[in-house]
């Protein structure tokens, strides 16, 4: 039998055609990236540089879980269920998911990202999204226990996760994968809590 019509072993069929997959979402990853550094919003541009940077270390998710401390029982919980879906949420991002994957950063030089967009561009891989992970994930547990905090927890949430392509720092796909894990890291601690304090997280507590 001639190497032409050998059949392909079909572990060897799903790995290419995995690879192939894996090749056009990054070029689309790649593609989207460079039409939001091609979209002129200079509006837009110095606002979600301040947002990005405000993210840095969870600085809003935390100031909002003090301030929702102060405010009674149920806010008190959501907080705490907050605070515990970020630290999930920042491990498995930075010491799993970054490790593991170690996608380079954008290069923002050659997009011609404009420099009133630019926040520090950090030195760790890009893939995923820590800042979109934590916040994501402080949106999701935070909202679960107290939904009505969801919506305007959400949309700050997406303009973060929004903000790190904004200015640069990150491709779309980072930004998704971000938060899916954001919302599994919710789900994560939301079942700690009701395990080790089910009166106060009720088993029915996680999110869809």
């Amino acid at each position: 039998m001639s190497e032409l019509t050998r059949p392909v072993p079909a572990a060897d069929g799903l790995r290419r055609i995995a690879a192939e997959v894996l090749s056009d979402l990054r070029a689309v990853d790649g593609a989207l990236y460079a039409a939001v550094a091609a979209t002129p919003t200079p509006t837009l541009d110095r606002a979600l540089r301040r947002l990005s940077h405000a993210a840095d270390h969870s600085k809003i998710s935390f100031a909002i879980a003090g301030a929702l401390s102060l405010a009674g029982s149920r806010p008190r919980r959501a907080a705490l269920a907050g605070v515990g879906a970020i630290a999930v949420a920042s491990a498995s991002a930075n010491l799993l998911g970054k490790r593991l994957v170690r996608r380079d950063r954008p290069d923002r030089e050659a997009a011609r990202v404009t420099v009133d967009r630019h926040v520090p561009m950090p030195r760790s891989a890009s893939f995923p999204s820590g800042h979109t992970a934590s916040a994501v994930a402080f949106a999701t547990a935070v909202g679960t226990v107290l939904p009505a905090a969801s919506v305007p927890l959400g949309l700050l949430a997406g303009a973060v996760g929004y903000s790190r392509i904004h200015t640069g720092v990150h491709y779309p796909g980072d930004v998704a994968a971000g938060a899916v894990l954001g919302v599994a890291s919710a789900a994560t601690a939301l079942a700690v809590a009701s395990a080790r304090l089910p009166a106060s997280y009720p088993r029915g507590a996680t999110p869809e």
